[in-house]
């Protein structure tokens, strides 16, 4: 058995440095130490978007860092603690010791899959719009149902979210929504939640108690940087302002302040009423509607080089997670063959594992295709 468990504690520490190298953990300290100094700065809220920017990237720089280091420490001491159990006979002591290796090993996997995000994009803050599918106010609720797991999701890791529009249905829940998770690597890291999901139960609004299959697109976006170019005359923009709408504070129904930008060559229409001010949701709007543009490019580029012809939908793919809440319990996704039978965590926001091995089922089909 100690052999067994030397062999493991190992293997774990060979993972660990391969991580430690590809995350460089020197260059996140030396990231950390200059976003302390300019958050430090007093003229640093004088440009909001900026500062924005700069603490979120030092609360992710932390975060990371605490993450490796704890991480570290915890495979140090099991080591120290094996050798201590092998000196002294200790029984009980090896147990606990087997019990911290299988737990080490699960957090290092987790942690692992941050090296399969090496995408062109990948490192990118993300956008992510959700929209009710095929299934009345059921699929309303489910998008509203959507929206609440990747904002606790985000909440969870201790990203954080802006929610730029939230367009809602009559009767129950939301047509469509829209909003930025602000952390590094989350778009490669959500890219994964692209597609159409499904949610199987009794609907709580038939009257009948019947079960209803609905459905729920959901679109992750990489947000533009400065570096993209993506430059949009003005002639080419319908911009048009309205009162918001749904509940919200004295600003909403009260002004014209939301905006919604139509960009004339392509159809595309993005809507920002969040914010109080018409200027807000106007660069919100806008910022939206790049990030559209640059995936349509991107995926014109891919397409051109594939020799295929596609459009701006094919990201939303076919349906690629089941929600089953009757006659069974059971959320299944249909590319990795990933399931637990806990939908209630899973829509409270607890979706790493599913989020892990998409990553890990698209890193597989990316070196198949390269093969």
């Amino acid at each position: 058995m100690t052999a067994d468990y030397a062999d493991q504690l190992k293997n774990l520490d060979a993972t660990m440095r391969n991580i430690e190298s590809v995350l460089d953990i020197a260059r996140l300290r030396r990231d950390k130490e200059r976003l302390e100094e300019a958050a430090s700065a007093p003229d640093l809220w004088d440009d909001q978007a900026k500062a924005q920017e700069v603490t979120s990237r030092l609360a992710y720089a932390t975060g990371e860092i605490n993450r490796l280091t704890k991480l570290r420490g915890r495979i140090d001491d099991v080591a120290v603690l094996m050798e201590l159990a092998e000196a002294e006979n200790d029984a009980s002591s090896m147990a606990e010791v087997g019990t911290e290796l299988v737990s080490l090993a699960k957090a290092v996997e987790e942690l692992e899959v941050r090296t399969l995000l090496s995408g062109e994009y990948d490192s990118r803050e993300a956008l992510v719009a959700i929209r009710a599918g095929a299934g009345g106010v059921d699929a309303a609720d489910f998008a509203e149902m959507l929206l609440r797991m990747y904002l606790r999701w985000a909440e969870r890791h201790g990203y954080q979210t802006e929610v730029y529009d939230t367009s809602y249905a009559e009767e129950a829940g939301l047509k469509s929504a829209t909003f930025a998770v602000k952390a590094p690597y989350a778009y490669g890291t959500l890219s994964v939640e692209s597609g159409t999901h499904r949610l199987v139960r009794i609907s709580p609004f038939d009257n009948q108690g019947r079960r209803q299959t609905s459905f729920a697109g959901v679109e992750v976006l990489p947000v533009v940087e400065q570096t993209d170019h993506i430059d949009i005359p003005e002639n080419e923009m319908k911009v048009d302002v309205y009162r918001s709408s749904g509940p919200g504070g004295q600003s909403v129904n009260t002004t014209d302040s939301a905006v919604r930008i139509t960009h004339i060559p392509t159809g595309i229409v993005v809507t920002c009423q969040n914010e109080k001010s018409q200027l807000q949701n106007k660069a919100s709007a806008l910022r939206v509607l790049q990030a559209r543009l640059l995936e349509r490019k991107r995926q014109e580029e891919r397409a051109k080089m594939e020799g295929l012809k596609t459009d701006a939908a094919g990201s939303w793919g076919d349906q690629m997670r089941s929600y089953v809440l009757h006659p069974y319990q059971m959320v299944k996704d249909l590319r990795t063959e990933f399931e637990t039978g806990n939908p209630s965590a899973v829509f409270d926001g607890e979706i790493d594992s599913f989020v892990e091995a998409g990553i890990r089922w698209r890193k597989q089909n990316e070196l198949e295709a390269a093969a």
